[in-house]
């Protein structure tokens, strides 16, 4: 799979901007850090959201269905530390 990677961090990025506010508001935050060449888009939990027992939840529901609206190019979204 090719990959267009600076369209498609633009994209992310703008995903990730739509929901950190409601991260912020529970004093936590998450960054981009890769996107693979298979299409999994690698992020990194911050502050509370490190260690929240929610945040799984949060990548899958909420980032991964708003990353697969804007790049449906994108398989998954995970997190590493």
């Amino acid at each position: 799979m090719v990959l267009n990677k600076t369209e498609l961090t633009d994209k992310i990025n703008l995903s990730l901007n739509e929901l950190r506010p409601h991260l912020v508001a529970d004093g936590g935050d998450m960054e981009l850090v890769d996107i693979t060449d298979e299409g999994i888009v690698q992020v990194r939990l911050l502050g509370a959201c490190s260690d929240c027992s929610m945040s799984m939840m949060t990548i899958k529901a909420g980032l991964e269905e708003a990353v697969k609206r804007v790049a449906p190019e994108i398989i998954a979204v995970e997190a590493v530390n």
